[in-house]
């Protein structure tokens, strides 16, 4: 394809896109941002029935897997992705998100991921996880994965449609937000920001340093994703023990009043990560977070 051909496929795309869009966001809510299920948690449903079951649990919308043992499987992506934004939707739920694995442009599902979401008006796509190795300098490995990243951020801003960097604890890039910030502080705020994560960045931020990294990453947050834990002691360690939303350590008062003061409207896509989990316990944590949120939220326009 020749630079004019493609300058126009994108052009097509993007006004497609927008017109799609422009629909979800007339089917959220205005003055808060919209709740969303992570798909992750309902993997045996077909689109049907986790666009009826997400619907009856009140939700606004989905935040699909597009990724191995996803509801969209990356070789089927220009296929089944259009097939399961058109049934959700058709359900009166929007798809603000989806959920890759991609860290880099040369994925050959990079491509048609992007060009498919952006041409069903899917606006931002979560990125895949990059890893620390114990046997390389931290620089090293942070220009390595901006390297990666570049040109998938390109693709992205090509097709107008924004990337989130999860900032996820243990040995992954970005758990500390701050290498988040040398990776893609001078990168195209409308291609990539940050998928903030207040349970990760407790863990990793103790009793102050979430905020920090909430208050910095602000700006530039374009998903927010929840879920909770608290520290338990087992086999003489200390490890992280997902929990139902509200029993845990994250201090979701101070989280969504600060998201509500930066007038953050994004999806907030929330995760069942603890066990044992069912529809019920799931139902449960989405009151807790729809309370949260229109609290924090009341007054807001």
């Amino acid at each position: 394809m020749d630079t004019t051909t493609r300058r126009d496929f994108a052009r097509g795309m993007a006004l497609a896109g927008a017109a799609a869009l422009t629909r979800d966001q007339a089917a959220a809510t205005p003055n808060r941002p919209p709740l969303c299920l992570f798909s992750k948690h309902l993997p045996k449903l077909n689109y049907s029935e986790l666009a009826h079951t997400v619907k009856q649990m009140g939700f606004d919308g989905v935040d699909l897997t597009v990724r191995a043992e996803g509801h969209v499987l990356p070789a089927r992506v220009t296929e089944d992705l259009p097939k399961a934004v058109e049934t959700l939707r058709g359900a009166g739920l929007t798809i603000p998100m989806i959920t890759t694995e991609l860290t880099s442009g040369s994925d050959p599902a990079a491509r048609p991921t992007i060009e498919t979401a952006a041409r069903l008006g899917v606006p931002r796509f979560k990125l895949g996880y990059s890893h620390y190795r114990d046997s390389e300098s931290i620089d090293a490995r942070l220009g390595e994965v901006r390297r990666d990243l570049t040109g998938l951020v390109a693709m992205a801003k090509e097709h107008g449609i924004t990337a989130g960097f999860h900032n996820h604890s243990g040995p992954y890039v970005g758990a500390a937000v701050w290498d988040i910030r040398a990776i893609i502080g001078d990168m195209d705020p409308k291609a990539i920001g940050y998928y903030f994560d207040p349970c990760h960045a407790t863990a990793e931020g103790g009793e102050g340093g979430w905020k920090i990294a909430l208050r910095m990453a602000l700006p530039r947050i374009q998903m927010v994703a929840i879920k909770d834990f608290v520290w338990e002691k087992e086999g003489g360690k200390w490890k992280m023990r997902m929990c139902p939303l509200g029993q845990g350590m994250v201090r979701w008062q101070e989280v969504f009043a600060i998201l509500a003061a930066g007038r953050f409207m994004g999806p907030i896509s929330m995760h069942a990560e603890y066990e044992p989990v069912d529809e019920a316990s799931m139902a449960r944590d989405f009151a807790f977070l729809r309370k949260e949120v229109d609290a924090a939220y009341r007054g807001v326009s």
